[in-house]
């Protein structure tokens, strides 16, 4: 009579996939937890993204709005919202700029004076384009910087890096 045991080599096969599979988990784990908080401007960038792939998508206009109580910025369609909360330490203010038809308010960009009004909020279209804005951030009541927005786009607008020529 025969009795149904595991063999030495079996024993050892199955702890060794046991401590690849732990090495994993814990390399993984490790990389989740020291990954840094993406900052202001990057949720703003996937925000961006992700309600101009929906207007595409699904051939419907996404309002975008900042809502800074819950400091989160809002996408939302007839459908409901989807939010895109921005995980930052300190006060965060942020407001979208629109051309201006009478000269209320302007900014300087690069440079250029640029006249705008606030915007509460701004607008992805199905075609793929979006409402000619810009962004002011400010960060802790600091100084204020500006993200200049393509409307045919809705990507940042490049800046000239050598205006000696080409390298």
């Amino acid at each position: 009579m025969r009795q149904g045991a595991f063999s030495l080599l079996e024993v050892l096969v199955a702890l060794a996939l046991l401590g690849v599979l732990a090495t994993i988990f814990v390399v993984n784990v490790s990389t989740l937890l020291n990954r840094p908080n993406p900052n202001p401007e990057e949720v703003f960038w996937k925000a961006v993204t992700e309600a101009r792939k929906y207007a595409l998508l699904q051939g419907k206009d996404v309002r975008l709005a900042y809502d800074a109580k819950a400091k989160a910025f809002d996408a939302s369609t007839s459908e409901g919202i989807q939010r895109f909360p921005v995980p930052i330490e300190g006060d965060l203010e942020l407001d979208f700029l629109g051309p201006s038809k009478d000269g209320r308010m302007a900014v300087l960009i690069g440079g250029v004076r640029i006249e705008t009004q606030p915007l509460s909020y701004v607008t992805f279209y199905a075609d793929g384009t979006c409402t000619d804005f810009r962004v002011q951030l400010r960060f802790n009541r600091g100084e204020p910087y500006y993200l200049q927005i393509d409307p045919w786009t809705c990507a940042p607008v490049l800046k000239e890096k050598d205006p000696g020529g080409f390298r």
